[in-house]
């Protein structure tokens, strides 16, 4: 007996040794793992990644950027079957556990112990797998099952069910970069959470299995597997009754991509924003959920893009066929699959679709093969625009393009995704064929509201697919005669004016290294003493050269800064006369935007709101505007500064030389009060009537100029000049109409010619005239009216309207004869 009372106490105090040992290990474990666990308060406060939204002016879509697809939606807009399908397969007891389930942590160890090796399956409840997803690494082990236990027990203290629930549902990854189930939805089954079916929504539970190789589009067979699992579940647990599990079984499998839709195509606008978002508010933008509005005009940006795809398919038109766009060497015995392998990564460019040509047909017909290896059977007629059969202008192996012809398989719809086709070639489909080609040329559009400066529409050109570069912001090419107008403006403002004659005659300048220069009018000629109402429509260049000459380089190009060109962009010598500074078109229509607008300079914007995810705004642009009645003086003059960075700007005699500034400085002007105090007045560029006056000669350019093809409109409002440059590299079109500066520019990347005649009134004004048309329907006529300061008088046989300061040297003076071409054949200039 004392013998076993002695076992027994020993047996006694090592059970108790063991037991608080135990105790003091299980202490210290969970001390160690404790002050790892990290703080799950910031789970109240949680920001889930979500794309960049972008969207015109009405709300449309124009882009999204983002490396995820997920658009976080409330547990309360989750339809209850959907949540009964996740927990049925995911975690049974989730709505009454305590964030470890007793039964799967048993099934779990039980796993581990009788396993040999593999990964052991089960054990993670729903709130286990948030803490996963927001707080750990993706390792197994012991310990960081042990934290991941732990963490799940304080987000359950800290939140509902419903809370875990909705984090769990817009942090699940789906594969295809869908985070979320309401992005999951979209991109398998277009559809929103409402709209699933059972299957539907059996098939997106299984995707959180195996996301990458388990989900409906890269396995259907695997998922549909595990989806009759998840309905067999939902069946047991009592979410639905055999009838419908049997329904959701036998539902065929029919996922596929679904990206959200463009509603208004526009990728260099989308593009521009993003950069612009991320030069605001940091390279995370991309992730914060922010939504931009922009200013863009849906049906103005649609109008841009058929306009500038249209010029420039007649552009490449007229210059005939240049060949197929590549070859591809290919065996004798490639199927259609093999030759569709030739087509990976070219884009569909404006509907162009790439394909190669399989074999020549009977008749002058050719088969090619599409990217998706179907064939397409073209005949001899559809390459008659070039005026030869298809088989004698392409062989086995060429890649050519070839559009839809057929109405209503190849024309948008209006306000939607104009070229979606970029992207997909589903109008391959009970449609007929016409092989087109890739035009040489480029072009760019730019519309500003001149008010404003709000950018309404913008191509930066042919097609963002096929280049990124836009034009509209990036290129810097020659206007040519379209800077015209920038410089008769600085001679009206040294004292000429519409019916002053200046000589169209030959002149010749030599430099200081003894270069002569003998500029020339297009076409050659020359017409003698001419009003510069009628220089301008009929863009005489020597009469600008001689007008530059006389009122100075340095002072015209103080002045012509102020229309928001970088004084250092223009040449500091004559041939600027001409045009030959490099400027972008969205300058040139800000520079326009002041003619139009009475004479204030406003600055391009296209971002006009931006919110966070929660819809609080962020940013709300308040554009600088133009005021036409904003500070005038007392005789119904501008008043302007006359003293720009020491250079007296003020008015002067004609062929008057720039005078320094005076030793008194200028009285600085007031700032004029705006008429609502939430207003911002744009500052004045040029004299208001300096405007008046060049908008009256821009409308004649069109009434009996260079730009009659736009008397089509039917507008006594447009208004604008055509632009070209040597070997015809560039051609332009700059104008007005309504409330609208619009820019085109045509020309090739490469600097080549765009072929011969290929002026702006020929390759630029149709693209212009066609975005005008749509852009101006239903729109007011701009006044033109004159205003204050302003007398109207006849001059040189010529009736005109006229600042009252001008009047009486106008009346005292015959005319103003610039023809001092001897003078200046001796002397010596800095021309170049």
């Amino acid at each position: 007996m004392p013998r076993f009372r002695r076992l027994l106490r020993w047996a006694i105090i090592a059970f108790t040794a063991l037991f608080l040992l135990g105790a003091i290990g299980l202490g210290i474990l969970y001390y160690v793992v404790s002050s790892k666990l990290p703080d799950i308060q910031s789970l109240r406060n949680v920001e889930l990644q979500e794309p960049l939204y972008v969207y015109a002016s009405d709300g449309r879509l124009i882009g999204l950027f983002g490396e995820t697809r997920r658009y976080p939606v409330a547990i309360k807009d989750v339809p209850q079957a959907v949540r009964q399908a996740f927990i049925a397969a995911e975690d049974a007891d989730f709505l009454t556990h305590k964030g470890v389930s007793p039964k799967g942590t048993s099934r779990a160890i039980w796993q581990t112990l009788t396993l040999k090796k593999g990964r052991v399956a089960g054990g993670s409840t729903i709130t286990q797998q948030v803490a996963r997803q927001w707080f750990l690494s993706s390792e197994v082990s012991y310990s960081r099952k042990l934290v991941e236990m732990m963490l799940a027990m304080k987000i359950e203290q800290m939140l509902t069910k419903d809370e875990i629930l909705e984090l769990y549902l817009n942090k699940s990854f789906f594969g295809n970069r869908a985070y979320g189930v309401a992005a999951a939805a979209e991109y398998y089954y277009g559809k929103p959470l409402n709209q699933l079916s059972l299957g539907e929504t059996a098939s997106l539970v299984s995707a959180l299995k195996f996301p990458s190789s388990g989900n409906p589009i890269s396995n259907p067979e695997r998922n549909h597997q595990r989806s009759v699992y998840v309905i067999q579940r939902m069946l047991e647990d009592g979410y639905i009754n055999a009838a419908q599990a049997e329904q959701g079984k036998n539902e065929p499998v029919h996922a596929k991509p679904h990206e959200r839709p463009v509603e208004v195509y526009a990728p260099y606008v989308a593009e521009m924003v993003r950069q612009e978002m991320i030069a605001r508010f940091g390279g995370e933008v991309l992730t914060k959920g922010y939504h931009v509005t922009t200013t863009i005009d849906p049906g103005m940006q649609l109008a841009a893009d058929v306009a500038v795809r249209e010029g420039l398919r007649l552009y490449d038109h007229r210059h005939g066929w240049h060949g197929v766009e590549q070859h591809f060497e290919v065996t004798a015995d490639a199927d259609a699959a093999a030759l569709a392998s030739h087509l990976a990564g070219i884009p569909i460019q404006n509907g162009l679709i790439p394909a190669v040509v399989a074999r020549s047909n009977d008749g002058g017909g050719v088969t090619v093969v599409l990217a998706d290896a179907s064939e397409v059977m073209l005949p001899a007629s559809a390459s008659k625009w070039t005026g030869k059969s298809a088989a004698s202008l392409v062989k086995r192996g060429d890649l050519v393009r070839i559009k839809a012809v057929t109405p209503k398989a190849a024309a948008p719809k209006a306000g939607a995704a104009g070229t979606a086709a970029e992207t997909t070639a589903s109008t391959a489909t009970a449609a007929t064929y016409e092989i087109d080609q890739l035009p040489r040329g480029q072009a760019a559009l730019v519309s500003l509201d001149a008010g404003t400066g709000a950018v309404k529409a913008i191509i930066g050109g042919y097609s963002f697919a096929g280049n990124k570069f836009n034009r509209a912001t990036q290129a810097r090419r020659q206007p040519g005669s379209s800077f015209k107008p920038f410089l008769y403006a600085a001679a009206f403002e040294r004292g000429f004016n519409p019916a002053s004659i200046v000589l169209d005659a030959p002149v010749v300048f030599r430099d200081r290294r003894g270069h002569m220069w003998r500029p020339q009018n297009d076409g050659g000629g020359f017409r003698g003493p001419m009003r510069l109402r009628d220089a301008l429509v009929q863009s005489r260049n020597l009469v600008s050269v001689r007008l530059l000459d006389s009122i100075g380089v340095d002072f015209a190009r103080k002045y012509i800064s102020q229309f928001g060109f970088n004084e250092a962009e223009l040449p500091p010598n004559l041939s600027m006369s001409l045009g030959t500074a490099s400027l972008t078109p969205l300058s040139m229509a800000r520079g326009y935007a002041v003619f139009a607008n009475g004479g204030s300079l406003v600055t391009p914007w296209f971002i006009d709101e931006v919110k966070d995810r929660e819809g609080n705004i962020v940013f709300k642009e308040n554009p600088a505007t133009a005021c036409r009645t904003c500070g005038r003086g007392g005789n119904g003059a501008t008043q302007v500064s006359s003293v720009v960075d020491g250079f007296d700007l003020g008015p002067a005699q004609a062929g008057g030389k720039p005078k320094p500034a005076t030793a008194t400085p200028t009285k600085p002007v007031e700032p004029p009060k705006p008429l609502d105090p939430n207003m911002r007045i744009a500052p004045r560029a040029i004299d208001d009537r300096t405007a008046y006056q060049l908008v009256s000669m821009m409308r004649d350019v069109v009434l009996r100029g260079t730009a009659t093809a736009a008397k089509v409109l039917n507008r006594e409002d447009i208004g604008g000049k055509t632009g070209s440059t040597n070997d015809h590299r560039d051609a332009w079109f700059g104008g007005f109409g309504g409330r609208y500066s619009t820019v085109v520019w045509v020309g090739r990347d490469d600097f080549r010619s765009l072929g011969n005649r290929e002026y702006g009134g020929k390759a630029a004004l149709p693209i212009w005239i066609d975005f005008m048309r749509a852009s101006l329907k239903d729109q007011p006529i701009a006044a033109n009216d004159p205003p204050e300061g302003m007398v109207q008088t006849t001059s040189n046989g010529a009736t005109e309207w006229v600042k009252v300061e001008d009047l009486e040297r106008i009346q005292s003076e015959e005319s103003f004869n610039t023809d001092d071409s001897a003078a200046a054949d001796e002397a010596a200039f800095d021309i170049f």
